[in-house]
C-alpha cells in the first residue's frame, strides 16, 4: 500500500516495519506456479516499542549478498580451543563475533540463519544474557545443553524457548547439515494487546487500529 514492489529469491529477505499501518501482499510467480518444486519461507513477528508503534511504513529489501557469512568454530571441550571451522552464521540482524547484519531495527533485536554441517558437532552461541531467544530448527536435529539440566533434544520444525540464564548457548547437531534460525531480542517489558493481524498496547488502542482500517484511514 506504500508503493514497494520486490522479488525474494533464495536466501533473500524482506523487512517489513508496520509502523501505523500497511497493506501488503505476497505470492510465488507464474513459473512456479507451472513448473512446482521446493518452496520454503520464514515470517516472522517483531513487536514494536510503544514509542514507535505509529511510526512511517518502511520496507528493507536484504538480497542475499548482503548478508554477512561468519564461520562457526567448534565448542571448546576440557579447556580445549577448537579452529575447526564446523559451519557458518548468516546475521540477518544484529551482530555475530563482532559482524553486523543489514537489518535495522527499533529495539536491540538478534536474527541468525546458522548451518552446521557434521552430525554430533558442538557448537557455543554468544548470546546476550538480558534477551529472550528462541531457537527454530529448519532442518536436523539438535541437542540443547544446559550446565543444570539433561540435554533436551528439538526435532525439525521444532522451537526451543531458552532460559535467560547466560551469555552463552551450547547446542550438539545430532545429524549433518542442521539448519538453524536462532533470534531474540531484548524485553520491552510492555502490555500487549493483539487481534488479528493488529498488535497494540491496550484494547482501545486495537479498536482504533481497526475503525481507521475501515473507514480508509490506515496508515495515514
Amino acid at each position: 500500500s506504500v508503493g514497494n514492489r520486490d522479488v525474494i529469491k533464495p536466501g533473500d529477505v524482506q523487512w517489513m516495519t508496520a509502523g501505523r499501518g500497511i497493506i501488503h501482499q505476497e505470492f510465488h510467480s507464474n513459473e512456479f506456479s507451472k513448473k512446482g518444486g521446493e518452496f520454503e519461507m520464514c515470517q516472522l513477528w517483531i513487536n514494536l516499542p510503544k514509542k514507535n508503534k505509529m511510526t512511517k511504513p518502511h520496507y528493507q529489501p536484504i538480497v542475499d549478498k548482503k548478508i554477512p557469512v561468519v564461520d562457526l568454530k567448534g565448542a571448546s571441550v576440557d579447556g580445549e580451543c577448537s579452529e575447526e571451522t564446523v559451519g557458518e552464521v548468516r546475521v540477518i540482524a544484529g551482530s555475530f563475533l563482532g559482524t553486523k547484519g543489514p537489518a535495522t531495527t527499533f529495539s536491540p533485536v538478534e536474527l541468525w540463519d546458522a548451518t552446521i554441517q557434521k552430525k554430533g558437532t558442538v557448537v557455543d552461541l554468544p548470546f546476550p544474557d538480558d534477551f529472550n531467544c528462541i531457537i527454530f530448527v529448519r532442518r536436523g536435529e539438535i541437542d540443547v545443553i544446559s550446565e543444570s539440566d539433561d540435554p533436551k533434544r528439538v526435532g525439525a520444525q521444532g522451537v526451543a524457548l531458552m532460559k535467560r540464564e547466560g551469555g552463552s548457548i551450547r547446542i550438539q547437531s545430532a545429524q549433518k547439515n542442521t539448519s538453524l534460525l536462532i533470534m531474540g531480542g531484548l524485553p520491552l517489558n510492555e502490555p500487549i494487546a493483539a487481534r488479528g493481524p493488529f498488535v497494540m498496547n491496550t484494547w482501545d488502542e486495537i479498536n482504533k487500529a481497526n475503525k481507521d482500517y475501515m473507514m480508509g484511514k490506515f496508515g495515514k
